[in-house]
Parts: structure tokens; sequence; C-alpha cells
């Protein structure tokens, strides 16, 4: 089922992200992971492409036993770790094996990789014209509700996001945020500049100290204190900061659906438990897959 037909019921919709191995012989353990996340009956289930190493070769392995499981799978496809011929191969494998839904980006660029070269895409707005002209796809694209760390300011990035748009990306997934009024301010911006097709609120549960750490340099978001202080407060205590995460998600979660933000992505980094933490606190509040 496309993506797209999801998005259009007037429901709350959560799904989630994992991301492919590193290696082959891991294979069968991520499959077991997408398996239980799964069963948790999430409105779909996305998996990246990796930029660096093998785990790009392993998306349309995973993405393919999504589908198995019953569960709308999307598939990652990046500018950054494909070439033009390693793009239409891996359109072709997807058409082959049923897969309708690509999530079109750029990709983060490696360190002391040069890019572009020849043979790759430049920008995602290239990727999606190509899907859109291979086959009947929905595709998605990212956004950052606190703006592109590449782009010069908000306005910039936005004229960027429309041309995504009007080029063919049927939805949007942000990037993580902490602070459900960044996503709030970002609709409105979006909305302002003509780009109304459904915008996911991407949420990562952070459940240990060294992730927030890791969020801030890859990223850039702004961490709000309140969240700071429970960082402060649990990071020494694993279980306690797991726990602290999960009850911060499941709080922006609610907040987003109270004000009436339909569709959630959960970041579950490949973690079925927190998963279904999150989905368990929210049973009476997310029912529609419940019955």
């Amino acid at each position: 089922m496309k993506v797209s037909e999801i998005l259009k019921k007037n429901e709350v919709t959560i799904s989630c992200e994992i991301f492919p191995p590193k290696q082959g012989a891991q294979l069968q353990n991520y499959k077991a992971i997408a398996a239980e996340i799964a069963k948790l009956k999430p409105a779909y289930i996305s998996c990246t492409y990796g930029a660096t190493g093998g785990t790009s070769d392993y998306t349309v392995e995973i993405a393919d036993a999504i589908n198995s499981y019953g569960v709308p799978a999307i598939a990652h496809l990046t500018c950054v770790s494909s070439t033009r011929e390693k793009v239409h191969t891996v359109i072709h494998e997807l058409k082959e094996r049923g897969i309708e839904n690509i999530l079109a980006l750029r990709g983060d660029i490696p360190t002391n990789t040069d890019f572009p070269l020849p043979d790759q895409y430049h920008h995602a707005i290239e990727l999606i014209c190509e899907i859109k002209e291979a086959g009947d796809f929905c595709i998605g694209g990212a956004c950052y509700p606190e703006g592109h760390p590449e782009a010069a300011n908000m306005n910039e990035d936005l004229d960027h996001l429309k041309e995504k748009v009007d080029a063919g990306c049927e939805y949007l997934t942000t990037q993580m945020f902490f602070d459900n009024n960044i996503y709030y301010r970002f609709l409105y911006k979006a909305l302002a500049k003509g780009i109304d097709v459904p915008v996911t609120a991407g949420i990562m549960p952070v459940t240990n100290a060294a992730q927030v750490k890791r969020t801030i340099s890859l990223t850039g978001n702004l961490v709000p204190a309140k969240f700071l202080s429970i960082v402060d407060r649990f990071g020494d205590n694993p279980a306690a900061m797991k726990q602290a995460g999960i009850a911060y998600a499941t709080e922006q979660i609610i907040d987003l659906i109270a004000n009436g933000v339909n569709h959630i992505h959960i970041y579950s980094m490949n973690k079925p438990d927190v998963a279904a933490a999150i989905m368990n606190n929210l049973s009476q509040i997310y029912v529609r897959e419940q019955a």
C-alpha cells in the first residue's frame, strides 16, 4: 500500500524507522528486529539507506521482509551513496519486489569524500525526478523544522522544499526535534510557502546520554532545558535514562496528537522494546491498529 493513501485518512498514524545491517551475516537478525516492530502494527516501516559501508546493499532485502510481515515498507534511497547506475538498479529491484514507497534523500556527505562525482545526483530533487520517471512509486522526502544546516536561512530552505514537492514529493518526514513548538512554527511557514502535503513529525526517543551528544553534534538540534535536566539527572543510570527518554518521547507524541497532528514517525533505532513501550503508553490514544 502506498504511504500517500495511508496519510490521506483522517486518523492517527504511528510509523517506525529501522536501519539495515553493515554485514550480510547479520541480515537474519535484522529481519527479526523488523518482524518484532511489525508486530506492533505501525502504519508503515521505513528502512534507511547507508551512506557508507555495505548497509545500502540490504535496504531492499529488509524492505521486502517488512512487506512480507503485512506492513507497508518504505525504502530509503540517497544521492550520496549511489551512482546513477546504482539508483536504476535499486529502483528495478524495488519494482520487482512490489515495494511501492521510496524516501528520496540527498543523504549526509561523509567526511573526506568528494561529492558529487560526475556519475552521482547532486540534490534530492534530481533523484525525485528520476524515480518519478522510472515507475509508479509513492515518493517521500525529508524536511528540517529547524532549517537545513547548509541552508543560508529558513526561507531559502523552504524554497528548496517547495521545489521537491512540486517535482513529485507526496509527503514529508521531519528530522527529529525535541521541542514541539519548533514543529508547529515550521508547519505555518511551510503552508505559507504553498507546501500542503502531509508533514509527518519525526520523534526520536533518546534512551542514553551518549545519544544526546551524538544527536547534537550531527544535527545541531535545539535541546530544551527540560530535556537536558533529564539527561543531567538520569544520564548515569541507564535504566532510568531509558525510562525517562521513553516518557519524554511519549509526552511529545501526546501533545502533537492533542494539537491535531495525526502522523507520527518514531526513529526507533532498531529497538523494538523502546517502540513497544511508547505504543503501550499510547494504548488508549492510538487505537486504530489495536482493535
